[in-house]
Parts: structure tokens; sequence; C-alpha cells
């Protein structure tokens, strides 16, 4: 739990739950699990359980403390509607959000179903983005229950992307995040589809966000695609665009 987060499209971090399970090949190489279990057995770590799933009843209040609104990433270490946290607590985790309109909360999730099963329950607010995790064509079925779920805003995130996806539907979508896999093992991703996906963004005035192309190490590969970083976000909605230049390459800023 930060206020500070190394994720390129997020502010904070906020993990009220700990620890998940595997759900579709997307997960193989967890980051959280890889992380998490790196201090299995560390007296008094906060993973000292590594990647099991608990519920951390001490940091539901963090967002309060927090004065100067921020985006916040919600359990980047779990997923809020893993079938283990009891619709209770999920339901504590939305009071909390909802009584900190400063902040701007990113959930996402792969557990579609239940994220539309329980949001009439939830009653999300509009300060609570709601997402869902897509690597492949074979799980785009998660984002028609996220269509059918009410939210301010709806965003999908595809990373890691690992194969193409040539019929995204994107009605009631507002924003796309893409990205490729990084770390030990990580599967490679072809640039056509990541341009197969912007592609249909620009079509259909959906925001893209191209987070990185990965690989075990991603700094060296970066986050540029067709000369420019897509930096679309909602609220935000700015690009930088990358020019050669005899001393290299510059940054401009374009509004989109």
């Amino acid at each position: 739990m930060s206020d500070r987060s190394s994720i390129e499209w997020t502010e904070a971090t906020w993990n009220p739950i700990r620890g998940c399970t595997k759900v579709s090949p997307g997960c193989k190489h967890c980051y959280a699990e890889t992380f998490a279990e790196r201090f299995r057995g560390v007296p008094g770590h906060p993973f000292e359980q590594g990647f099991n799933l608990r519920l951390v009843s001490t940091a539901l209040e963090l967002p309060r403390r927090w004065r100067r609104g921020r985006l916040v990433f919600v359990n980047s270490m779990s997923d809020l509607f893993h079938e283990a946290v009891p619709t209770e607590y999920i339901a504590r985790v939305f009071d909390v959000m909802r009584e900190c309109p400063q902040h701007q909360f990113q959930v996402l999730t792969k557990r579609a179903e239940r994220l539309e099963a329980l949001a009439p329950v939830l009653r999300p607010p509009s300060n609570v983005w709601l997402g869902v995790s897509v690597e492949n064509a074979q799980y785009a079925w998660r984002i028609e229950h996220l269509r059918r779920t009410p939210a301010q805003v709806r965003f999908v995130s595809i990373e890691p992307l690992l194969g193409p996806i040539p019929k995204l539907c994107l009605d009631g979508i507002r924003w796309v995040i893409v990205g490729g896999e990084s770390g030990h093992g990580a599967r490679p991703m072809d640039a056509g589809w990541v341009r197969l996906i912007r592609d249909q963004c620009l079509r259909a005035r959906v925001l893209f966000f191209f987070k990185q192309w990965g690989g075990v190490q991603k700094s060296k590969h970066g986050r540029v695609l067709d000369d420019r970083t897509w930096d679309d976000m909602p609220g935000v909605a700015v690009c930088s665009v990358s020019t050669s230049t005899k001393h290299g390459r510059t940054h401009l800023p374009v509004h989109t």
C-alpha cells in the first residue's frame, strides 16, 4: 500500500486484500505473486503468508488519511472480486470509496461475472472506475459483463497481451490499457497485436494507453509505439509524441 506507485496509469495503490489464485493464462507469471512469495515466512512482513489470500481490515481506513485527491489502484496485489472474499467485505471497501470523493478509485478484476452480479448491491459511486483484465480473444467475454455493470468509467486492461484480438467490442468502454508481459519468462507480444487494438480504439473513439513492450528487462524496450507514446486517460487525455532529432528524441505534449 503506497500513496505513490510506479504503475504508469495510476498514482497510488491500496490493498485491503492480499493474495489471490490463478484463473486464466494471464495469471501465469503474476508479478504480485512473485513479489509476495519472496517474503513468505519472514516474521512480521506484510507478506509473511506469501500470496495466500487474506483480508487486511487494518488497511480499510488508509484512503481517508490521504487528503490530496489521487488516482488509486485498488488491490494491486489481489482481486477484490475473488470468490473467497465475502460480499460484506467488498461492500465495506465500496463504502470507503464512496466516502472518499476526493479520490478516483480504479478497480480491476478477472472475476467479471461476480462484478456484474454484485453491482446492484454495491451501487458503484461516480468516483469508482470499474475494469476487467483480458489477455487474448478467448477472454474477451469478460467485457460483456463489464458493459452490463453501471460505472462512471469502464475500462479494459489488456496486459499481458498474449494474442491478437481482432474483434474487440468497445461499446460502453471508455479506456483501454495494453501492455506486454515483463520479468523472468516473459511471453512475447507482437507489435501487430498492439496496433490492432489501438486502431480499434481510435475508430471507436476510446482512450488508448500503451503501458509497455515488456520483456525480461522491460526498461530496454520502453513504451513508444509508432514514434509516440500513448498516454490517454479519462480526465487527462494527453499524449506525448516522440520526434527524432539530431540530439535524439524529444517528447511534445499533444492534447486529444
